[in-house]
């Protein structure tokens, strides 16, 4: 049987496709290409705006005009919030919300004997975590997901519907997920959730801080990066680890959201911009060559011209290495959808070239601070004779050089940009 798989949304919707491939492989199923012939079509959607809803159902309409006889797959946060909207497609065979992703064979093979559609929406807001572990990445980046579910309930966010509550991987089923990576040849290890610094919150006296000190102590990891956390979450107990521990990378995704206090507010976020900023300074005088990444939403109701400038003035005074900019999109059943003062698409469309400029003229800012300097990068791509990959700050680079080195550290000497990518030369092919 050959199988085919499209993924929307984020890396935890990444790192469960990559379970649902272990569980199909694992019983002898092959995978092709998703606009190639296939028996059966997997979409593991997302939700998180209107335009992911749109994109999951034409996925959905596009694997059955690929093959109407062949067995057709829905999973994830479009059918957890929004079941019938998926139901209404004739052709759909099995469709599960964000529980039983890993019983996808099982889910399958059931399907083969009875031909009887499976139905499978669990109310998401009492379930305990569900186990996965996986080995199938590449020998650079692992993501070991170690939570999900999301209890801030942002004003503009459905996810919480989705995800649910937050719920924890055990911490010994994570640091021993690692120890397998590890000795599998991965390089580095990347933690990953819905809502990562909240780990620990549902388990007893325990926490994401508690957790990195197991991490760190593992024998042979390189790099350790979390994919996301919140300024709120940045405790005086993760600031020592991170101040003691160099296996934590120079690179972390904070997200802003707004730099304006009355939309923060609105947002139902949990800070203000002096907090935000001082937690970022705080970072800096521990770990100064720390690169900080972020997320800004942009349009969110009742953001005027004023206050979007008040967003663009603080972007400059923290000096984020890169922006995520996302217009904002209005999502039935969050509080932000009731709002008055809807801004208007022009407008956010506006505004968001804006920010995006501003974002790449700080990405080459951040850029020129490395000619002329070595970086250690691990090659992940050989490309027309280069080695492309990433710093721990997770700046790219390529340089040219064998394919052997491919997955091992190297070190560079950075000699020009050519955006997105620095460009060094190789000053030590034995590291």
């Amino acid at each position: 049987m050959k199988f085919a798989i499209e993924t929307l949304g984020c890396k935890v919707n990444t790192y469960e496709t990559n379970v649902m491939i272990d569980s199909l492989e694992n019983i002898g199923y092959n995978q092709v290409n998703f606009n190639d012939l296939s028996d059966i079509y997997i979409i593991n959607t997302c939700t998180v705006t209107n335009n992911a809803d749109s994109k999951s159902m034409k996925m959905i309409r596009q694997a059955i005009k690929h093959n109407p006889d062949a067995i057709i797959v829905v999973v994830g946060c479009l059918v957890q919030t929004n079941y019938d909207l998926v139901d209404t497609i004739d052709g759909v065979d099995i469709i599960l919300g964000n529980v039983h992703k890993s019983k996808i064979g099982e889910y399958i093979q059931t399907f083969l004997k009875t031909r009887e559609s499976i139905k499978k929406i669990e109310d998401i807001c009492n379930v305990e975590f569900e186990e996965m572990q996986l080995n199938n990445f590449n020998k650079t980046r692992a993501f070991v997901k170690i939570q999900d579910g999301c209890n801030n309930y942002c004003s503009y966010c459905i996810i919480p519907f989705a995800r649910g509550n937050v719920r924890s991987k055990k911490p010994e089923v994570v640091t021993n997920e690692i120890k397998e990576l590890i000795k599998n040849g991965h390089q580095e290890i990347v933690l990953t959730g819905i809502h990562t610094g909240s780990y620990g919150v549902d388990l007893d006296n325990y926490s994401l801080s508690k957790l990195l000190t197991e991490i760190v102590k593992i024998d042979n990891l390189l790099r350790l990066r979390i994919s996301s956390i919140e300024i709120t979450e940045l405790s005086d107990e993760f600031m020592n680890i991170l101040k003691n521990n160099e296996v934590l990378v120079d690179h972390m995704h904070i997200p802003l959201q707004s730099g304006s206090n009355k939309i923060l507010k609105l947002m139902n976020r949990k800070y203000g911009i002096k907090y935000f900023v001082d937690k970022i300074d705080k970072l800096h005088s521990i770990r100064p060559n720390m690169l900080i990444t972020t997320d800004v939403i942009v349009g969110f109701p009742n953001e005027t011209e004023e206050l979007f400038k008040e967003t663009i003035d603080t972007i400059k005074t923290i000096n984020f290495a890169k922006i995520h900019v996302f217009p904002y999109s209005k999502r039935e059943g969050t509080a932000a959808a009731k709002m008055n003062n809807h801004v208007d698409p022009v407008t956010k469309k506006k505004r968001t070239r804006e920010l995006l400029k501003l974002s790449k003229k700080l990405e080459v800012e951040t850029m020129n601070k490395y000619l002329n300097k070595t970086l250690e990068f691990i090659p992940e791509i050989y490309k027309d004779g280069y080695l492309i990959g990433h710093a721990g700050n997770y700046l790219s680079i390529k340089s040219e050089g064998p394919k052997e080195l491919l997955n091992k550290q190297v070190k560079v000497l950075i000699k020009e940009i050519k955006y997105p990518h620095l460009v060094g030369v190789l000053i030590d092919i034995n590291a």
